[in-house]
């Protein structure tokens, strides 16, 4: 198993070859290293409550929503909603559905003074299948972390 230093070194190099303009990009099981060997390492979920109510949920996961169930609409009030709740020299790690959503929180959160922003790559679902299906194919839940069900 690889040291929490060498996960953020490795998140930093992806980081770099995409472009990012946030401290890295994790994996699932990265991230939740991560998450637990950090003190003070917080986890930002940004689906919807929808999302979070009918698919799943990460305990101990902040819950903010980026935008909101239905229409899509960017919720404005979050980045009071985060600087309220996570602490901005901490490291913060954003999760998504598939890593979009993340990447956009992740990208804002840097822009408002957070030093150390992650995207969690492939979300919360992952990528859809060859049929179709989230859930198989990469993903906080395909790597069988830690989650439940409402």
């Amino acid at each position: 198993m690889a040291s929490i230093e060498e996960i953020l070194k490795t998140a930093q190099e992806r980081a770099r070859k995409m472009r990012l303009s946030y401290a890295g990009a994790l994996l699932p099981t990265e991230a939740f290293q991560v998450w637990r060997g950090v003190n003070g390492a917080q986890l930002v979920d940004v689906r919807t409550k929808a999302e979070f109510d009918w698919i799943g949920r990460v305990p101990g996961a902040v819950e903010i929503e980026f935008s909101f169930y239905p229409g899509n609409v960017r919720n404005p009030e979050f980045l009071a909603q985060i600087e309220g709740m996570v602490d901005k020299s901490a490291p913060v790690m954003f999760l998504c559905r598939s890593g979009g959503r993340s990447h956009n929180a992740a990208m804002l959160a840097t822009q408002a003074g957070y030093r150390e922003c992650y995207n969690v790559l492939e979300g919360f679902e992952g990528d859809r299948d060859a049929s179709g299906h989230r859930n198989t194919v990469g993903g906080w839940r395909a790597a069988r972390l830690p989650w439940v069900q409402s």
